[in-house]
């Protein structure tokens, strides 16, 4: 590593973690930006990962989706371009070298503007076309570009007066480093209407609306416009799930979410997500959280006692 990138990663070690000050999941002053310190190796946290940049500066996490398992750490960003059911785990951390790192949301709202301003110009369209399909998280090096961009956002919690001015601009470049980078491809057919993984992504959407009802795949084709086969195909390469799979995701997510934070019983948070049958909630839920449900709840909230306690609002990703 060239001493100007040393530099460069040691001065984001240094922002984040004079901000974060102590363990825990932060957010910041800018919209979408949330950074995040652990000193020692942490449980497995059930995530709903968002279209997001997030980048390790010290430090390693494992991410499982589906039957795929991600290990990321220094010098690596994780992209995600569609919303994904993951559980996810620090695993290097200690006191003396603590996980330290940061999550951007990504606004795929302003992709499809940036697309057509680059199909004019040097990058034409076929430059940005892509294989079919490809999966919606991916792990790579960061470029000196995209770490200097993604420095300068982080440089702006230092400067909140100019975050109004400054953030649009910065945003802006990040979008551009990732868009025309290795995996852009990822994030262009997402934004590109009538594409595959754009219809996988209004599926995705509907379930994450109506997780709760019962699953018609063929219901579920139409209402995105692609056949029952196409579905399954498209929407397993690009979340490593199948539809049902990702909607058992979302129901055992949620159901741990309403037991944690609105201390809902079991059977209760069950039967709220979907699952008529008691038994079979508790059998899935064991089978996805390694525990029984009321088991798996009194141990999270006792570590969030013993390490979160007195920090901010729990947060999904980094």
């Amino acid at each position: 590593m060239t001493d100007m990138r040393q530099t460069a990663r040691q001065d984001m070690i240094d922002v984040i973690a004079r901000i974060t000050g102590k363990d825990g999941d932060h957010r910041t002053a800018i919209p979408g930006l949330s950074i995040h310190r652990h000193s020692g190796d942490a449980p497995a946290n059930c995530a709903a990962y968002k279209p997001s940049l997030a980048v390790i500066v010290q430090g390693a996490k494992r991410v499982v989706l589906g039957d795929e398992t991600l290990i990321y750490g220094a010098s690596d960003y994780l992209l995600t371009s569609i919303d994904l059911p993951v559980l996810s785990q620090v695993c290097k951390a200690s006191i003396e070298e603590p996980y330290l790192s940061f999550a951007y949301q990504i606004d795929t709202a302003k992709i499809p503007a940036l697309l057509d301003f680059l199909a004019q110009g040097p990058l034409s369209a076929a430059a940005l076309s892509a294989p079919a399909s490809p999966r919606g998280m991916t792990v790579s090096k960061i470029t000196p570009d995209l770490e200097d961009a993604a420095l300068r956002l982080l440089r702006l919690l230092d400067r909140p007066d100019d975050i109004p001015a400054l953030l649009p601009l910065v945003e802006q470049e990040i979008l551009y480093r990732l868009v025309t980078g290795p995996h852009g491809h990822r994030l262009r057919q997402m934004a590109t209407a009538e594409s595959q993984p754009h219809q996988v992504g209004r599926a995705v959407a509907w379930l994450k609306e109506h997780y709760s009802r019962p699953l018609r795949i063929d219901d579920l084709a139409s209402r995105v416009s692609m056949s029952v086969s196409s579905l399954h195909h498209h929407f397993k390469a690009i979340t490593a799930m199948s539809p049902l799979q990702y909607q058992k995701q979302l129901r055992l997510q949620e159901a741990r979410r309403l037991m944690l934070e609105e201390s809902l019983d079991a059977g209760d948070a069950g039967h709220q997500v979907g699952y008529e049958s008691q038994s079979h909630f508790s059998r899935e839920y064991a089978r996805h959280f390694g525990e029984p449900p009321m088991r798996d709840i009194g141990r999270v909230r006792r570590t969030l006692v013993e390490r979160f306690a007195g920090e901010p609002e729990m947060l999904s990703e980094g």
